[in-house]
């Protein structure tokens, strides 16, 4: 199959040199299209033929050719531009001979440039009549014939070059993601808040409790860290004076794939001082709202078959509640150590002797409420235990003001009122510590300069991370990360090309 592949390549390759040797120049970058397919398509999709006959308008347009038809002496083909799609014709007797022999040697793939007027074919199909071709890309690789019949959907992500050539449903998720992220940023920077850049390299791994990546700086010769979150570095820029600060920021963590994690990702953090975790919720509330409203102009998706309405309001509950409500544990038993501990162990948790009341009921609730959660679901109020950086809250102090988003099964977004007593901050950081020297590798290290600045004064604050692959997935109903992302790290393969080019050969048999 591979050798079938060769010849291919080979084809395309002769018929490239063979334009050269008639001085046709390979790879010329000197075509300039002036409109778009989309935009074509738009204008003139209801104008009559006899209209279109009348037209005296030249267009230049470029694009990949996704099918072609040659039939003697002419030849109908399909090309495809960034928005759109569009047929071209063209007649030997207006391209000429030499030119017309010329356009012979592009096939599938190849991307074109053409100029001509518009016309409809006895079938109704607006179309280009084209007076000029020109070859600007050869393709030396054919494209596969039916990219969804991969038996090996994860060929899709690690040529995903392919993928968006092929598949128009790709293209427009991540045209949605784009579009996405630029309603955040207009949200966001309409509300007063300011984009920033902090170190994606720390000499200190914090801000979230996970295993960082480890690499090495030569000159200094230390050890730094991928960032884990931008958490701690924002809160210093509250600390000086930047009161509204956002970033759309690649964390990397050191963990395992599935379909709901990739080690990089991209996470918008943000931090809003003299504002509550309260007022994140309501922000955050409208803001996703409005999202779906303006950006998929929708309200109600589906996900699994489950209809799940994005309108407001949502629905806030404690994470001690919702063992009880969603869990089904008995009121009584919630906060008994005992019950809880033998709870995990029937389902196969490893308990840990050191867990205290507060992480057993998280380990309940990682178990089984996050991923009985439909409609969108603020969890609030989690154990001071598991949340080393969040403010306690006043009333009780096991607890701290502190919420995750739930939506479909999946954690959307985590926030909370900010802690800015360096005291308190200190006595976390070295509770952390030792969790840490008891084995924990996802436990926060004391972080002096962090401390340091807390004691220069933080304002009162609130901040929130959300996953931005994630909100995709639910946008684009997609259920693995790695559609989400365009180019997702994949596991190696003993012969990765040759692999691949075996399955596109079977393709294009």
């Amino acid at each position: 199959m591979a050798k079938v592949l060769d010849q291919l390549i080979q084809n395309r390759l002769q018929k490239l040199e063979q334009l050269e040797e008639k001085g046709y120049k390979a790879y010329p970058n000197t075509f300039k299209p002036d409109t778009t397919l989309d935009a074509i398509v738009k204008e003139f999709e209801e104008t009559e033929r006899e209209a279109l006959v009348g037209l005296d308008r030249v267009f230049a347009v470029a694009g990949r050719i996704m099918s072609l038809r040659v039939m003697g002496k002419a030849a109908f083909f399909h090309i495809r531009d960034r928005y759109g799609r569009l047929q071209i014709y063209v007649r030997k007797d207006t391209l000429g001979e030499e030119a017309f022999d010329d356009f012979k040697s592009c096939e599938v793939g190849d991307i074109i440039g053409a100029r001509g007027g518009l016309m409809r074919t006895r079938t109704g199909e607006l179309t280009l009549e084209a007076t000029e071709v020109l070859l600007l890309t050869k393709a030396l690789r054919p494209l596969p014939e039916k990219f969804h019949g991969l038996q090996d959907i994860e060929l899709r992500f690690r040529r995903r070059y392919v993928d968006l050539i092929m598949n128009d449903w790709v293209r427009n998720l991540f045209v949605t993601r784009s579009r996405i992220v630029q309603f955040i940023r207009n949200y966001l920077g309409d509300r007063g808040f300011l984009e920033v850049e902090t170190p994606m390299m720390h000499p200190i791994p914090g801000g979230a409790a996970a295993r960082p990546f480890v690499t090495h700086h030569n000159a200094l010769d230390m050890d730094l860290y991928l960032r884990i979150a931008p958490e701690l570095y924002l809160k210093r820029l509250l600390v000086g004076g930047l009161e509204r600060v956002y970033e759309i920021n690649r964390s990397f963590r050191n963990e395992g794939l599935s379909h709901k994690h990739n080690p990089e990702f991209t996470m918008l953090e943000f931090y809003w001082a003299y504002a509550t975790f309260d007022d994140l919720m309501d922000l955050t509330e409208a803001m996703i709202s409005e999202l779906f409203e303006k950006v998929l102009n929708k309200s109600v998706i589906e996900i699994d078959g489950m209809e799940i309405s994005m309108a407001r309001p949502w629905k806030r509950l404690k994470l001690r509640d919702s063992l009880v409500e969603v869990a089904g544990l008995p009121e009584a038993q919630v906060d008994d150590k005992a019950f809880l501990s033998a709870w995990l162990e029937k389902r196969g948790v490893a308990v840990k002797p050191d867990w205290g009341i507060g992480k057993l009921q998280v380990e309940v609730y990682d178990e089984v409420v996050e991923g009985a959660l439909v409609d969108p679901t603020f969890i609030i109020h989690h154990p001071v235990e598991t949340s080393p950086l969040s403010r306690r809250n006043d009333e009780d102090s096991s607890v701290v003001d502190r919420f995750e988003l739930i939506i479909a099964g999946r954690e959307i977004s985590n926030a909370f009122s900010e802690l800015n007593d360096p005291r308190d901050q200190r006595a976390r950081f070295e509770a952390q510590a030792k969790a840490r020297e008891a084995g924990d590798d996802e436990a926060h290290i004391v972080d002096e300069d962090f401390l340091t600045a807390l004691e220069f004064g933080m304002p009162p604050a609130a901040g929130e991370g959300i996953g931005i692959d994630r909100l995709v997935m639910l946008a684009t109903g997609v259920d693995n990360i790695k559609e989400a992302i365009l180019f997702p790290l994949m596991r190696p393969v003993d012969d990765q090309t040759a692999s691949l080019d075996e399955d596109e050969a079977t393709l294009d048999e």
